[in-house]
């Protein structure tokens, strides 16, 4: 969140399951799914309303997978093997709305 200039206001949302925070009018809304059991808590919530209202990060988001929008952007993290100090991002799209995106953002990185 670092780009949001907000690398010091962030916080775990394992117990409240969303913090929200705003930086220049952009609404960020971060998800910690562990505790809910299914996407049924997640729509208790009123959590699809979110998706319209900002950019929405969800960590274990595969115990809400139903619920997410048709597009969005699916990042995992995996051990090196090689260096216990290091971790391997997959980046994908999921739907073709932030494909080009994608592209883009590994393009510029090898450079």
């Amino acid at each position: 969140m670092s780009y949001f200039g907000l690398e010091d206001e962030i916080s775990s949302p394992t117990f409240t399951i969303v913090n929200e925070y705003q930086k220049d009018n952009i609404n960020i809304y971060h998800f910690d799914a562990y505790r809910l059991s299914s996407s049924d808590e997640f729509y208790a919530i009123g959590g699809e309303q979110y998706f319209e209202n900002g950019i929405c990060i969800i960590e274990w988001g595969e115990i809400i997978e139903d619920a997410l929008p048709s597009n969005y952007i699916h990042i995992s993290f995996d051990r090196d093997f090689e260096d216990d100090n290091k971790r391997v991002l997959t980046i994908e799209s999921v739907g073709n709305k932030y494909m080009d995106l994608i592209d883009k953002w590994i393009s510029n990185s090898k450079n």
